[in-house]
């Protein structure tokens, strides 16, 4: 690495940093409802505060922009873990099969439920949420069964399974929602396309205590990572307990990926894109790849969800279809680029 190379990952990390600040405020301020500036600090800030005003940041704007930077954080930083791992430029947090999973327990959840129950509660609120984060692990620890061979983990094995798992969970999705009424499957669609439309306070609840254990730990072991990147025999002959460490990162990886996909929706290409673009801008180490990869998906969720609530108003698209629109050109650029 050149030795301004820790000048060049501050600046690309602070830019990206104000862009998304920037693009905060502009998802803040403008929507159907257009504020100024002063409006919206004076809300914040509780000077002089309008009872209108509290409720379109408060209750609807502020909420979904969270949602979007957490989801966004989470899904960037797993998806560098996971690439590290598995070695495969081309994996992504959904190609384990774990945004199957959650949507699956999500529409039996709406089958059987019909979206809701009854009360008024945290349970009521988060049990959606909880379906999610259940069938997401539960995928995993599934996956992750068929992918243990002969006593270590199989990076190519878990990438081909969960691609099996995926495909089987989608299946059942399919069939389940079709056996739904009208409105329960409208509901069920745009929540497996990805969407954030209806993020509240008690879901950032829900989904931070993961981020602020769980990334961490990613990050303090982002060295080993880049010792994978070797092969496993050269980081054994270094001294790293490389299936210990592959397993407390990938199950790092699958709790943040759940977390984030209970309370989102199946958003897909954040976890491919993120680490790709954060390598071209400051390299292959991962203790700098992982915060840029973090900063890099929040701006994707943030501005995929203003374009999605604001260029085709009335209508709202899901965030999910709107990331897919950029993330699919990219995604041919990758395959063509690495002549797959």
């Amino acid at each position: 690495m050149p030795k301004n190379s820790a000048g060049r990952y501050w600046t690309v990390l602070l830019i990206s940093f104000g862009i998304v600040l920037v693009a905060i405020y502009v998802s803040l301020t403008n929507g159907v409802f257009d504020m100024t500036v002063i409006d919206v600090l004076k809300t914040l800030l509780r000077i002089d505060p309008v009872p209108d005003h509290d409720l379109v940041i408060f209750d609807f704007r502020l909420p979904r922009i969270v949602v979007a930077a957490l989801v966004g954080f989470g899904l960037g930083v797993a998806g560098a873990a996971i690439q590290g791992i598995s070695r495969n430029g081309l994996a992504d947090p959904g190609i384990l099969g774990i945004n199957a999973g959650a949507g699956a327990a999500i529409v039996i959840f709406m089958f059987f439920f019909e979206g809701r129950i009854a009360g008024s509660g945290w349970l009521s609120i988060l049990a959606m949420p909880l379906f999610g984060w259940i069938g997401g692990l539960g995928a995993a620890v599934l996956i992750y069964f068929f992918a243990w061979r002969n006593g270590r983990l199989d990076p190519q094995r878990l990438i081909l399974v969960g691609i099996a798992a995926g495909s089987g969970l989608g299946a059942l999705s399919l069939y389940l929602s079709l056996k739904m009424n009208p409105q329960d499957f409208e509901m069920a669609t745009v929540w497996l396309t990805g969407s954030i439309w209806n993020a509240n306070w008690q879901y950032i609840a829900s989904m931070l205590p993961w981020l602020a254990i769980l990334v961490p730990i990613i990050i303090r072991k982002s060295y080993i990572l880049d010792l994978l990147q070797l092969g496993e025999d050269s980081a054994k002959s270094l001294g790293v307990s490389t299936e210990k460490e592959k397993n407390v990162l990938l199950l790092s990886s699958i709790g943040i990926v759940s977390a984030c996909v209970s309370v989102s929706g199946n958003i897909g290409f954040v976890g491919l894109i993120a680490p790709h673009i954060a390598k071209r801008l400051v390299g292959i180490h991962h203790h700098r790849v992982i915060p840029v990869c973090g900063t890099i998906g929040m701006l994707l969720v943030i501005v995929s969800d203003f374009i999605a609530k604001t260029v085709f108003s009335p209508i709202e698209l899901p965030v999910g279809i709107v990331i897919s629109i950029i993330g699919i050109p990219y995604f041919v650029y990758l395959l063509f680029k690495t002549k797959v």
